[in-house]
C-alpha cells in the first residue's frame, strides 16, 4: 500500500490550452532522479516551455524546468535535462504516427503525484491561429459574464 493516496497537482500548464487545441490527452510515469523528486515534493516545477518528442522508439519530455533541490550537495541534477517518460508501446507509437502527420504537437498538461507516483499528462496539440484564441478568449467572457447575471437574479 502506497505512504500517499490520491491526487497532488505540482505544475499545471495553463498556457498549453490557451496556445492549442486538446485533441488527446496520455497520462505518463516520469524517470526522475533523486533529488528532482525532492524538489517536486517541494512543490517547484515549471511547465511552460516543456514539450515532448518521440526519439527511437522512446518518449522524452523536454525542457520542463525542475530547480535543483535546496538540500542538495554535488549529486544535484540538472534543471531543463532531458526526461524519459514511460508510456505503453501502442501509445507511443500512436503518438509518433500523429505528430509525423504535421500540425500535431505534445505538450505538458499537468505535472503531479498519483499515489506517491510522479506522473505528467501530456496531450497531443493542434497550435492556435491569433483568431482562435480572441474567439476562445470571448466565449470565456461570456460564460463569465452569464454566471454572473444568473447569480444575481438569484439573490
Amino acid at each position: 500500500m502506497p505512504r500517499e493516496t490520491g491526487r497532488k497537482v505540482i505544475a499545471q500548464n495553463k498556457r498549453a490550452r490557451h496556445d492549442y487545441h486538446v485533441e488527446d490527452t496520455f497520462e505518463a510515469g516520469l524517470v526522475l532522479q533523486g533529488t528532482e523528486v525532492k524538489s517536486l515534493r517541494e512543490g517547484r516545477a515549471s511547465l511552460v516551455d516543456g514539450y515532448a518528442s518521440i526519439d527511437g522508439g522512446e518518449a522524452w519530455l523536454l525542457n520542463v524546468h525542475i530547480p535543483e533541490y535546496s538540500q542538495g550537495t554535488w549529486t544535484n541534477h540538472a534543471a531543463r535535462r532531458k526526461r524519459k517518460l514511460l508510456l505503453h508501446r501502442k501509445e507511443i507509437e500512436k503518438l509518433a504516427a500523429k505528430t509525423k502527420e504535421g500540425g500535431l504537437t505534445i505538450v505538458p498538461l499537468t505535472l503531479y503525484f498519483k499515489d506517491g507516483r510522479a506522473k505528467v499528462e501530456i496531450a497531443l496539440a493542434r497550435g492556435k491561429k491569433d483568431w482562435d484564441k480572441r474567439q476562445s478568449l470571448a466565449e470565456q467572457q461570456a460564460k463569465r459574464e452569464m454566471a454572473r447575471a444568473m447569480r444575481h437574479r438569484n439573490r
